[in-house]
């Protein structure tokens, strides 16, 4: 039987190495937390780097986007800012004339709005700016087409008022023939109505003798001279000098003409006929006037001699005087 002792005996186990193995354990547990944690640490920063680099990647992509979005519609309406300028100037003279007129303002905003928009990394200030003057561009587009409105208004009035003085130009052309054929039909019968009408024609044989004594008679022979005279007379005919004109035709259908040679009178109602003697008459409206025409002639045939009387171109008296064969105390 053995007795209970402190002390080890051979058979035992030995126990002196079992704290230290105990202290490696502690260790090699710590050393791997520690390389647990630094590792989760070193993962966590990969992902938080990655996760930031993405959210850079976004806000970068995200404010490109904005400022191609900005620019694209900016684009846009500049695009439809020049179309309104250019359909302003179109073939009207004076629509051009109000582009012309601001045209240094205009292309100064063109070129510098145009410059932001053309520029691929414009900033965002950059695009405000355009935006604003985009919408000065527009501004003095509206007021031209305001003026040009207003212009437009003023051609249609002045094309309506060219259309009405047209039209009174053609009545009053209208009226002018109207009046200047009135005028000159008045006239024509006026012209007519001033005629002079003859009474009271007689045709007188004379026998001028030498001495100037003068002796009526029939007879052929002894005639030297015809004495035409009548009456004359109008009330339409104004003051003034008129010229007669008398055709003596002989009983062989000649007519006397003046030996200087032959006159003509155009008639209105029988052509052209010569005429034998023309005397011009001072006469007073609307009075009667005697009329005396002489016709010398060295020698007169037997027969009928025919007596007519033109004034104004019409035949206004006609007679005949017969002069006879002279007998033996003739």
């Amino acid at each position: 039987m053995m007795a209970n002792t402190n002390y080890p005996s051979a058979d035992s186990p030995q126990n002196s190495n079992r704290p230290v193995r105990n202290n490696n354990n502690t260790v090699k547990n710590i050393i791997i937390g520690a390389l647990a944690v630094g590792l989760l640490g070193t993962w966590a920063y990969f992902l938080y780097d990655k996760n930031d680099s993405n959210r850079q990647i976004q806000e970068k992509t995200v404010a490109a986007n904005t400022a191609m979005s900005s620019r694209d519609s900016l684009r846009v309406q500049y695009d439809m800012t020049l179309e309104r300028l250019d359909s302003l100037t179109g073939d009207n003279n004076k629509k051009a004339g109000l582009i012309s007129d601001r045209e240094s303002e205009i292309n100064k905003l063109k070129r510098e709005i145009g410059s932001i928009l053309n520029k691929r990394n414009a900033t965002q200030a950059e695009l405000d700016r355009a935006k604003v003057l985009i919408a000065s561009l527009n501004e003095k587009i509206a007021n031209l087409e305001a003026e040009n409105a207003r212009l437009n208004g003023e051609n249609q009035q002045l094309a309506s008022n060219n259309t009405q003085l047209t039209q009174e130009k053609q009545t009053l052309e209208t009226n002018l023939q109207t009046t200047t054929s009135q005028k000159e039909e008045l006239a024509k019968t006026v012209d007519v109505a001033s005629t002079f009408t003859a009474s009271n024609i007689q045709i007188t044989p004379i026998d001028e003798k030498k001495k100037g004594k003068e002796k009526v008679t029939t007879t052929a022979k002894r005639v030297n001279k015809l004495v035409v005279s009548f009456d004359v007379e109008n009330r339409v005919a104004k003051s003034g000098p008129a010229d007669i004109y008398v055709i003596v035709t002989g009983p062989d259908g000649k007519v006397f003409t003046d030996p200087a040679g032959a006159s003509t009178l155009s008639t209105r109602n029988d052509g052209d006929k010569q005429y034998t003697y023309k005397t011009t008459i001072e006469y007073e409206q609307g009075t009667k006037k005697s009329v005396q025409v002489p016709l010398h002639e060295d020698h007169f045939q037997t027969g009928d001699y025919k007596i007519e009387v033109y004034q104004n171109g019409f035949k206004i008296a006609e007679g005949t005087r017969t002069l006879k064969k002279g007998g033996l105390f003739g």
